[in-house]
């Protein structure tokens, strides 16, 4: 993924039950971003059509995926699979051991996705935010 794709992702991310943005998916906030994780970040296209994208990262410790997004008529394909493989295959080249995502509670189908493809429900963490301007 590259800056360059930020219209068309953020149009499939505006799109995709279950995906929430906010001011932090702004353009200025994805550049900087996508400058920390270089590589880590993909999108698929169909010819010119943006048709999957996903952001990852890490701190260093935990690697991070978010707003993975297949386009409604291109699911059950492997293609979100294929993203989020290529996505923990840089994170295991930069050396980190684990990757955490994360989920609306009201996202039934999304977790689904998650569990279908191995992914471990923690009941015993939760999530706590602040924001930093207060």
């Amino acid at each position: 993924m590259s800056i360059a794709d930020f219209d068309d992702v953020l149009l499939l991310w505006e799109r995709t039950e279950g995906i929430g943005l906010n001011e932090s998916d702004s353009k200025p906030h994805l550049v900087g971003f996508l400058q920390r994780n270089p590589g880590m970040s993909f999108v698929a296209r169909k010819g010119q059509a943006l048709i999957g994208a996903v952001l990852c990262g890490h701190d260093g410790r935990r690697g991070y995926l978010h707003h993975l997004a297949v386009a409604q008529q291109h699911r059950g394909h492997g293609l979100g699979r294929k993203l989020v493989e290529s996505c923990l295959a840089q994170l295991n080249s930069a050396g980190i051991l684990k990757c955490n995502i994360f989920i609306y509670e009201n996202n039934s189908s999304g977790e689904a996705f998650w569990k279908h493809h191995g992914w471990i429900k923690r009941a015993d963490l939760r999530m706590m935010q602040k924001p930093t301007n207060q």
